[in-house]
C-alpha cells in the first residue's frame, strides 16, 4: 500500500527527532525531569523508540501499532513538557510562551497521528 506523503513526513520527523537524542543528548538531558531514573538511559530509550515508531509508521503491518506507540509516547513527553514549565532553570532558557504553546501542540500531534488508523 502507498500511504500520503504526510505520513512518511511524519515518520521522517520522529525518525530525526530519535536521532538528535543520540546527536545532541545533554540537550536532552537537561530537560528530562529529575524525579525519573536513569536520565541518560531514559534519553536513549525515547530515542530508539522515536526511531522504531517512525520506521513502524512506513510499512502496512505496523502503523497501526506504531500509531498508538506514538500516542502513548506523545502522552508520556507531557510530563516533560509540564516539568520544563516548573521553573526557570528546567524551561532551559526556552521562553515560557513557547513552553506554554508546546503543549497544545502535543495534543495536535497525538491527532495527526490517530488520523492515520483510517488508512
Amino acid at each position: 500500500m502507498i500511504y500520503p506523503w504526510h505520513l512518511y513526513l511524519m515518520a521522517a520527523i520522529y525518525i530525526f527527532a530519535g536521532l538528535m537524542h543520540f546527536i545532541r543528548p545533554k540537550t536532552y538531558l537537561r530537560i528530562m525531569p529529575r524525579y525519573l531514573p536513569k536520565p541518560k538511559l531514559m534519553v536513549s530509550l525515547s530515542g530508539i523508540a522515536e526511531i522504531l515508531l517512525g520506521l513502524g509508521l512506513c510499512f502496512p503491518s505496523t502503523k497501526n501499532v506504531a500509531i498508538g506507540g506514538i500516542i502513548a509516547m506523545l502522552v508520556v513527553f507531557l510530563l516533560v513538557h509540564f516539568y520544563m514549565l516548573s521553573g526557570k532553570k528546567q524551561g532551559a532558557g526556552i521562553p515560557q510562551w513557547l513552553l506554554i504553546l508546546r503543549i497544545p501542540l502535543q495534543f495536535g500531534l497525538m491527532y495527526w497521528a490517530y488520523w492515520y488508523l483510517q488508512l
